[in-house]
């Protein structure tokens, strides 16, 4: 069979087969309620015992606590990615929320929320991943330089 028959054939099915996925539905991001993001979660951390699902109004993404800490999971397409929020920072965007991970590995996310909902995502997110660690050079010396003013 000539090379350009094959290849125009290859090409021909791919779409055919995307256009399929796509008709009948299987395409279609997911929908967080609780029970999908517990099952997503209970997927990508088995080992984790579930205490609470909150998705998102719009139910593309959902936070996670967990025995281990807050989680995240979101759609990704048809699937589902989840991760831990500790040592994660926060950025706000004028459609919602940005997270960044602590792992490289994993690439930002911006969850579409509204401002109410980004306030107490924010607020959630900060409070838990709070934890008892020294601060930095920097807070310390303005720290030092703070107690120094005042007993000067």
């Amino acid at each position: 069979m000539p090379l350009e028959i094959l290849v125009t054939m290859v090409l021909v099915g791919i779409i055919v087969i995307a256009i399929l996925l796509h008709f009948t539905g299987w395409s279609a991001p997911v929908l967080m309620t609780r029970e999908t993001a517990s099952k997503a979660w209970s997927r990508h951390d088995p080992d984790s015992r579930i205490l609470d699902a909150r998705p998102s109004a719009n139910g593309h993404a959902a936070l996670i606590d967990t025995d281990k800490g807050l989680g995240l999971v979101w759609c990704f397409g048809a699937d589902t990615i989840a991760r831990p929020l500790a040592e994660c920072s926060l950025v706000d965007q004028a459609q919602g929320l940005r997270i960044r991970f602590a792992d490289f590995a994993t690439p930002s996310v911006l969850l579409r929320l509204s401002d109410k909902e980004r306030e107490d995502w924010r607020s959630q997110i900060l409070a838990a991943s709070r934890s008892p660690q020294p601060p930095a050079a920097t807070e310390q010396r303005e720290q030092r330089e703070q107690r120094e003013q005042t007993h000067a």
